[in-house]
């Protein structure tokens, strides 16, 4: 094996050994409380505890103008971090064309975004049958999953299939692959996260596996081994001090054990949901991940 080969298999070159490619995601700094952390001590931060990159939460951005974009890449290659995922939120399950069309032009939107920060992916969501509520309602309603009186299931996923497939030649030309994400509505649940990827069968739509958001499913680790072979970015919920919604024992090793089968060499992003403070609750998560690959490798 070449030294090249060494490199995109993830491996080290003495052992042949798979290597954790270790981010955080900006979120874990920030849980939509009105006063934004800064992306800039996110990249700082995340140097300092000696991480490979970093995920954007385009929420959490400053601004759109090209300057704070190239400040952004400047800094990260700076400090030595990728950008390796730029996170955004839409929603393609709407009845009325128009609605679907406004979330179709923010992603397509958002793939340029992603492309003049050199970030080679962006996380989707199919997006669900909303109810009117918060959070905890959408935990109550497990997911948002049951259609609104008079549609079906089949009138979702066309939607989002649609909608998907007009985003994918604006993702090619950009080189920036759609992950698709298990966030709750048409991708609660396994099968149907992978009827979507399966139907569609581009290789500019793969997923990202949320490690805490198969919480309905009968058994969450089949439910991720489901989904392992399109799996190119995972995110590890970690929930010290308490999660702010549901915390959970979550086995990291067996879950790096079931992407490691399937094939994933991808990076591992942190998503900590805890109450505890991010100066230390993110290097806990990270001392924690590390030690749980080490038992799954």
């Amino acid at each position: 094996m070449t030294a090249g080969q060494n490199n995109s298999a993830g491996a080290t070159a003495k052992t042949g050994k798979s290597v954790l490619r270790l981010g955080t995601s900006t979120y874990s700094y920030w849980h939509f409380t009105p006063e934004k952390t800064p992306i800039e001590t996110v990249l700082d931060a995340a140097a300092e505890l000696g991480l490979n990159g970093v995920e954007i939460l385009h929420r959490q951005m400053e601004s759109e103008e090209n300057a704070y974009l190239q400040k952004l890449k400047r800094q990260a290659f700076t400090l030595g971090l990728d950008l390796y995922n730029l996170s955004i939120h839409q929603d393609f399950v709407h009845d009325d064309a128009e609605e679907r069309q406004q979330h179709i032009d923010h992603t397509l939107h958002c793939i340029d975004l992603a492309h003049e920060m050199g970030i080679p992916s962006i996380r989707v969501n199919s997006g669900g049958f909303r109810k009117q509520g918060s959070f905890d309602d959408l935990i109550k309603a497990k997911g948002w999953v049951e259609p609104w009186k008079g549609f079906t299931m089949d009138d979702g996923f066309g939607w989002v299939i649609d909608a998907i497939e007009r985003c994918l030649p604006h993702a090619e030309k950009r080189g920036v692959l759609l992950l698709l994400e298990n966030h709750w509505g048409l991708t609660t649940f396994a099968d149907d996260m992978a009827r979507i990827i399966e139907t569609i069968d581009s290789p500019w739509l793969q997923a990202i596996l949320d490690m805490g958001n198969f919480i309905f499913e009968e058994d969450m680790y089949a439910a991720m081994a489901r989904i392992a072979p399109h799996v190119r970015i995972a995110h590890a919920k970690t929930y010290p001090g308490g999660g702010s919604w549901y915390s959970l024992d979550l086995d990291y090793a067996r879950i790096f054990r079931v992407l490691l089968d399937a094939g994933w060499r991808g990076y591992c992003s942190i998503e900590m949901e805890g109450a505890e403070g991010a100066a230390t609750a993110v290097p806990k998560s990270i001392a924690m991940l590390r030690q749980a690959w080490e038992e799954a490798t």
